[in-house]
């Protein structure tokens, strides 16, 4: 998954301490402490949460680079906040609702379902961090699906890589595999 796509279902809380060196007296810099940094993280995600709002999931700001630029921002100073915690492990493990992406073809898929006679539904990821599965879901109003399937790899603290293995777009009585590509992080 890139920088820039993003998915929150659940609160996110940083608790970590740091430690700092110190300053000679005439540049004081304040202590931070866990609860400023849990304060902190709550406002840059409402912030962000507020600058997606009206985004239609990424669709309107394909056509608005200021406002990408802007949502990248507070993505990226999300990152620095949570820069010291875990973020791959069983937490991990559940379906997260995407609010936001630039990712191109999800992007594409959801504009253009009107072509099969209905409108982009939820836009699901399914992680099981213990099953190595990931599996992205986008539904099709009242009985169709795209589901990709994927296998993932714990590259680090904070990076999951995966690689797609299997598609299929189904509607109500029918069913069409696609071949899998694609692998990222």
């Amino acid at each position: 998954m890139s920088l820039a796509a993003l998915t929150l279902s659940s609160p996110l809380t940083v608790s970590t301490t740091t430690k700092q060196k110190p300053r000679p007296p005439h540049n004081p810099k304040p202590k931070i402490t866990c609860s400023s940094l849990t304060t902190q993280s709550q406002s840059a995600k409402q912030h962000l949460l507020n600058l997606i709002s009206d985004q239609e999931r990424g669709l309107k700001t394909q056509n608005d680079t200021n406002k990408r630029d802007s949502i990248i921002k507070s993505i990226d100073a999300m990152a620095v906040l949570g820069r010291n915690t875990v973020t791959t492990g069983d937490s991990l493990s559940a379906t997260w609702r995407l609010l936001w992406t630039t990712e191109k073809e999800q992007l594409f898929i959801i504009e253009k379902a009107y072509l099969f006679g209905t409108q982009a539904g939820d836009v699901l990821q399914v992680i099981d961090v213990d099953n190595k599965t990931l599996n992205n879901v986008i539904t099709f109003p009242p009985d169709g699906v795209f589901f990709v399937r994927s296998s993932i790899e714990i590259a680090s603290s904070q990076r999951v890589n995966f690689k797609f293995t299997s598609a299929v777009l189904r509607g109500k009585n029918w069913e069409f595999p696609l071949p899998p590509f694609g692998q990222g992080w």
